[in-house]
Formats: structure tokens, sequence, C-alpha cells
């Protein structure tokens, strides 16, 4: 399932307070290459696509795949536009939104936390496709049996076959 409100803030918040710190900087790169159907809360997706769209670095889309300008002048340009003012976000976000970026998220957000994060941001996909593998399997089974019974010769068929 999606990252719940907590988490989801956790995450946000280790974006925008750790980027200067090395050893975190291919994490966060990472976390900015997911989608943003990991956010539960609405607010909180809108913030990510935020930070993933301003902090994306300037490349060719057509041959390089997506990149992130994470640490230096450029990343903390972005994450302080939007605390100074959070309507570049939503027109409906207020500072109370925003709050909580460039916090630093606590101890408890270390690399097996980022390693559940991961976990949990792709759980409920997986879910689904593994229940729409069954319908689309049931159905299969169905329309195989309608197809052996149209397939399959009738008695009328049978018994004039035998007569001739």
């Amino acid at each position: 399932m999606p990252l719940e409100i907590e988490d989801g803030a956790k995450a946000l918040q280790l974006i925008t307070s750790r980027y200067n710190q090395r050893q975190w900087r291919k994490k966060i790169e990472k976390t900015l290459s997911l989608p943003p159907t990991g956010f539960n809360d609405e607010a909180q997706r809108k913030i990510f696509l935020y930070l993933k769209v301003g902090l994306q670095a300037y490349k060719s889309r057509r041959a390089d795949p997506p990149s992130w300008v994470v640490g230096g002048f450029g990343t903390k340009e972005v994450i302080d536009r939007v605390l100074f003012k959070p309507t570049v976000i939503d027109p409906e976000f207020t500072k109370e939104h925003v709050a909580l970026l460039g916090e630093d998220p606590g101890e408890d957000v270390d690399m097996v936390w980022w390693d559940d994060m991961l976990v949990n941001w792709f759980e409920e996909p997986e879910e689904e496709n593994e229940e729409d593998d069954e319908t689309e399997s049931s159905e299969d089974s169905e329309s195989a049996s309608d197809d052996d019974s149209s397939s399959k010769p009738s008695d009328t068929e049978q018994t004039q076959k035998t007569s001739s």
C-alpha cells in the first residue's frame, strides 16, 4: 500500500533535509525517480511532484534518462522557494502544508527505514496485478470451456456421420 501520511512526511523531510549528505544523495535520487502514486495523501503527492520537477536536471528528454540535481544551491533554492511561497505547488496550499520541508525526520530514518519505505511504496500495485491475473485466468478458463464445447461435434452431427 502507498505510504501513510506519517511515512510520506518522513520521506519528504528526508529529501529536503539530507540532500547535502553524500551517503543520502543516491537514495534521494532513487526516491525522486519513483512514481508519485507511492503517496497516499494528495497534498504530499503534489509536494513530491513539485520537488521531482524542480530538481530535474536539464537533459534531452528523448535521449537521456531523467536525472536530478540533488545537493548544492539548486536544491536549496527549490526548497526555499516553496517554503516562501507554497502556492507555487497549488493555489490552495498554505505554509502549514509545507512546514515539514527542510526539517530532519529524526534518527529513526536510516537505511533500514528507507528500504522498508521502498517496499511499502510498491506494495499495493503488485496486489492489484495479482487480483487482475486471477480474474483474467478465470475468464480464460471460461472462454476455453466455451471453445471446447463449440469445437466438439454435437450429438446429432455424430449420429448423422455414423449412419452414412
